[in-house]
């Protein structure tokens, strides 16, 4: 066998290098490493943009509809406005906690359509974050309000 010693500034003839092994992997990586189903990241971000508005919405809507004040005399009934507060505490929590939630469903929907587990992790994350609220709005909120109410 020949041996020799390659100095800086020599090149090898093309006879004796093994290009195709590195043309093999850098198409095997750029074939595999694009999204499955495009569509579903595409709709998915779409899903994340409508989840948001229309919590944001549905927050609003609840806030504005809420009337805190007796109606008519101008004063306030503390009892009425402890429920009538407890009541909208209650909403705006579950509501947000809903949205958290389907944002979560959706961001788990995307991490197994593109086979990501950074999303499937944070829509994992984000579900049970939303659980959690709607679970805290409903067994809190009605302890706060029986305490505000022995209070008085």
């Amino acid at each position: 066998m020949d041996e020799f010693i390659l100095f800086e500034g020599d090149f090898l003839p093309m006879e004796t290098m093994n290009i195709s092994a590195v043309e093999n992997t850098a198409m095997e990586t750029a074939t595999t490493s694009a999204p499955k189903h495009k569509w579903l990241s595409k709709g998915a971000k779409f899903a994340k943009k409508a989840t948001m508005f229309a919590t944001i919405a549905g927050v609003m809507a609840s806030t504005c509809a809420t009337q805190a004040f007796a109606a008519g005399t101008g004063e306030v009934d503390t009892s009425s406005f402890i429920t009538t507060a407890c009541t909208v505490l209650k909403s705006v929590i579950c509501l947000i906690g809903g949205g958290v939630g389907v944002w979560g469903i959706v961001n788990l929907l995307e991490g197994y359509g593109n086979d990501n587990p950074g999303a499937k992790s944070q829509g994992m994350k984000q579900l049970m974050a939303g659980l959690g609220l709607i679970l805290l709005a409903i067994i809190l909120v009605p302890v706060l309000e029986s305490m505000m109410t022995g209070a008085i």
